[in-house]
């Protein structure tokens, strides 16, 4: 049994990693620069920009919501698509806080259906 936890723990924090390494995929040598945004001491969004040359432009966009005990329940990110000069969905990683355990759901975005599908092979629970 606790082999099976150790082993979803790992999972966790694998996709976790994956999910970060998309949100975030940066070039070695990449100017990344971040802006957050608080609201009573919780960061609710966090813009982040590319330098390009003396320049900054949009890159990616993370909004997120919180549990009245200010758990994070919640973490979408946006790309910008310099195309269309607009955010447009990318993913949702939600947070299910259970009494003794955490579940963590993957979601793409689906533009045909503009909603974000969920991916359950990339669904964990871990106890905390």
């Amino acid at each position: 049994m606790k082999k099976i936890i150790f082993l979803k723990g790992m999972l966790s924090v694998v996709m976790l990693f994956i999910a970060s390494l998309t949100i975030s995929a940066a070039k070695p040598g990449d100017n990344l620069v971040h802006n957050t945004e608080e609201v009573n001491g919780v960061i609710i969004s966090e813009t982040v920009f590319k330098m390009d040359g003396n320049m900054l432009t949009n890159y990616m966009k993370h909004n997120y919501k919180y549990d009245t005990n200010q758990q994070r329940t919640e973490d979408e990110s946006q790309k910008w698509n310099s195309n269309k000069n607009c955010w447009e969905n990318n993913l949702c990683i939600r947070y299910i806080h259970g009494n003794k355990s955490i579940t963590t759901e993957y979601y793409k975005w689906n533009s045909k259906k503009k909603e974000y599908i969920l991916v359950p092979e990339m669904t964990v629970t871990m106890d905390k």
